[in-house]
């Protein structure tokens, strides 16, 4: 253990400093990033340091091969690719508390599984909302139908979906190796509905009451705040003011990892 826990923290450290060299996380962001790889990789060894590093991996190159393209998007969003200290918390926060539990209770394979479910649904989530601007068609609200423009948070697309569908079945085709106990169906059944479903939840999330914010100059909603892109100060305009998007990420998290757990119940009580 001792062993593979200095393994944990070079590998944090390795990656992390990398993932800062190359603008993929800001300094917070390696802070927080070695912070969490140091109890994923430490404690919970290849199996939890495979899937986060598909999620961070696959998201990052994501995120750096069409940021040109999506650079018209930016003053929707509330941070730029580069990711903080809030984000990485958000979407890595809960694994390193599941591989905590997990580490007092090595006999509940049931963490396993919410774990493959938090994963699914981050990299679902950021799969989604990375390829899904591209969609021939306007993006729709989750909650009504109604057209919105694109970026809108709570907007939803059928390649939206189907890009969150793929990132979810990446995470849960890396953990096949690591579930021996488990058929291949069910972990894929598990992973792909913990991603979907925390992804939705997500955009409904942000149709409703995540904090969004309106920039008088240009006349349009964001979720950038305390100015927009263009200088000017953002005014609240719905939503709760302290669930911003990083708490919306969280949520997304635990609602896929409380999903996959409940598709293994649903197997195995």
């Amino acid at each position: 253990m001792i062993n593979q826990i200095l393994l944990g923290i070079i590998l944090s450290i390795s990656i992390s400093l990398a993932a800062w060299r190359f603008q993929s996380l800001s300094q917070s962001g390696a802070l927080a990033a070695f912070i969490i790889g140091c109890l994923i990789f430490g404690l919970g060894g290849l199996p939890w340091a495979a899937l986060l590093l598909t999620f961070f991996i696959s998201s990052s190159l994501l995120s750096r091969l069409f940021s040109s393209r999506k650079r018209i998007f930016n003053e929707k969003y509330s941070k730029d690719s580069q990711r903080d200290w809030g984000q990485v918390l958000a979407n890595g926060g809960l694994g390193a508390g599941l591989i905590v539990l997990q580490t007092l209770f090595p006999q509940q394979y049931g963490i396993w599984i919410a774990y493959i479910g938090a994963m699914a649904a981050v990299n679902a989530d950021t799969w989604a909302t990375e390829l899904g601007v591209f969609s021939h068609n306007p993006p729709r609200l989750i909650t009504n139908g109604k057209i919105v423009e694109r970026g809108t948070s709570g907007g939803i697309t059928l390649m939206g979906y189907l890009a969150a569908s793929g990132g979810a079945l990446l995470v849960a085709l890396t953990a096949l190796p690591f579930s021996g106990q488990s058929s291949a169906s069910f972990i894929i059944l598990a992973g792909v509905i913990g991603g979907i479903v925390g992804a939705s939840f997500d955009s409904w999330l942000g149709a409703t009451i995540q904090a969004i914010y309106f920039c008088p100059a240009c006349q349009k909603e964001t979720e950038r705040h305390p100015t927009h892109t263009c200088g000017a100060q953002t005014r609240h305009s719905r939503g709760f003011v302290w669930l911003n998007n990083d708490w919306v990420n969280f949520a997304c998290s635990l609602t896929g990892a409380l999903s996959s757990s409940l598709v293994y119940w649903l197997f195995f009580s």
